[in-house]
C-alpha cells in the first residue's frame, strides 16, 4: 500500500531523516513512535506530499507522491497535528468546503459530509462557528475533514496532542473504528498510546527506524527482559548464598537496605515463573522470609528507552571521533 524508500531530508545542518526506509501493508494501525524532533512529522509531511524529500520516493498504492501527486493523494486523507480549519466558518461550512476541495462529486457532497459528521460524532455542533468549538471537537472537525471521501489511508499526525483525558479516549474510540475500513498511521510520542492502539509499530529516533514489529515482537528485543523484584528479611551475604545457588539469574542489583531485610532485582536468562518457584524453596529452606515478590515484565517503555538511548550513544560516539 505504501512504500518509503531512502528517505533523506536536511533542514540546514540539521539531518532530519537518514536513508529512511519501510512499507506499510493494508489494514492495520501503524504507530509512528518517538522523542519529540525524531523525524515523525518530516515523515508524515512527505508521505502526504507536504513537502519534497531531498532524496529518495514514497510510493502511495503504486503512484509516487512527487510525480504523481494528484492520484497519490486520492488515496489519502491526512491530520496534521495543528488542523488547518477556518475559525469564521461553522462545521458543516467548512466540511462542505473540504468537500469540494476533493472533489466529491456535487450529488454526494451533502450525504458524504453527513456520514462522516455521524461518523466523529459532530452533528450536535454541526452549525457552531469553528472558532467557538473545543480542543477536542476541532480535533474531531480535522478528522471528519480527513476522513471525507473515505480514501483508503488515514494518516493522524499526534492526533491526541493536548486533549485532556476523556477526549483521549474518544479520539482513540474513533481511530479503532476507523481501523475497520481503513489503514491508520498515526505517529506520537506517548508510548501508553500506541501500546494502547496500533497493530504494528516503528521506533524513530534520529531520522532512523531503529525498530518495527507488533508490540510484542518488540517486547522480546529488550535485553532486560522480564525481571524479578524481592525484598528478602535478611541480610545480603545469607541471600548471596542462596542466589548462588540458582543457575538461571543474569544479574542482581541491589536497590537498599532497611534494618532488617533487603531490596533487589533479579535479571533471568530463563522462564520469569519458573526462576520464581527456585527461589522461594530455596528461601523457604534456609528459613528466610521474603516478605515481597514480583515479575515485572519488560514494556514498550522498556524497549524504546533502550533503543533510543543506544542511538543517541551512537551519535555521541561518533561525534566524538570526528572531534
Amino acid at each position: 500500500m505504501i512504500e518509503v524508500k531512502h528517505l533523506t531530508k536536511k533542514y540546514g545542518n540539521h539531518l532530519a531523516l537518514d536513508d529512511l526506509s519501510f512499507t506499510i501493508e493494508k489494514g492495520q494501525i501503524y504507530g509512528f513512535l518517538g522523542p519529540n524532533g525524531a523525524g515523525k512529522s518530516t515523515t508524515m509531511n512527505i508521505m502526504t506530499g507536504y513537502i519534497g524529500a531531498d532524496q529518495g520516493d514514497v510510493l502511495i498504492d503504486g503512484h509516487n507522491i512527487l510525480e504523481e501527486p494528484e492520484a497519490a493523494k486520492k488515496c489519502i486523507g491526512y491530520l496534521p497535528e495543528i488542523p488547518p480549519l477556518y475559525l469564521d466558518m461553522t462545521v458543516l461550512e467548512y466540511l462542505s468546503f473540504v468537500s469540494e476541495l476533493k472533489q466529491i462529486p456535487k450529488n454526494k457532497q451533502t450525504i458524504e459530509v453527513e456520514k462522516v459528521m455521524n461518523l466523529v460524532k459532530l452533528m450536535d455542533v454541526s452549525n457552531r462557528l469553528v472558532r467557538n468549538l473545543s480542543k477536542g471537537y476541532r480535533q474531531r472537525t480535522g478528522l471528519a475533514a480527513a476522513v471525507l471521501g473515505f480514501p483508503d489511508i488515514i494518516i493522524l499526525d499526534e492526533p491526541t496532542v493536548g486533549l485532556d483525558p476523556k477526549q483521549i479516549i474518544e479520539i482513540r474510540q474513533l481511530i479503532r473504528t476507523l481501523s475497520k475500513n481503513h489503514t491508520v498511521i498515526l505517529s506520537s510520542h506517548i508510548l501508553a498510546e500506541v501500546q494502547e492502539i496500533c497493530d504494528y509499530v516503528m521506533i524513530i529516533s534520529k531520522g532512523h527506524l531503529v525498530a518495527s514489529g507488533t508490540p510484542a515482537e518488540l517486547k522480546k528485543l529488550s535485553h532486560g527482559k522480564d525481571s524479578i523484584e524481592l525484598t528478602i528479611k535478611a541480610d545480603p551475604q545469607s541471600i548471596q548464598s542462596v542466589l548462588g545457588s540458582i543457575s538461571d539469574i543474569q544479574n542482581v542489583s541491589w536497590k537498599g537496605q532497611t534494618k532488617d531485610s533487603c531490596n533487589i532485582i533479579i535479571e533471568t536468562s530463563n522462564n520469569a515463573q519458573k526462576v520464581c518457584e527456585e527461589l522461594s524453596l530455596a528461601f523457604a529452606i534456609q528459613r528466610i522470609p521474603v516478605t515481597r515478590l514480583n515479575i515485572k515484565k519488560a514494556s514498550l517503555e522498556d524497549i524504546f528507552l533502550e533503543l533510543t538511548e543506544h542511538l543517541e550513544e551512537k551519535g555521541d560516539s561518533h561525534h566524538d571521533s570526528n572531534l
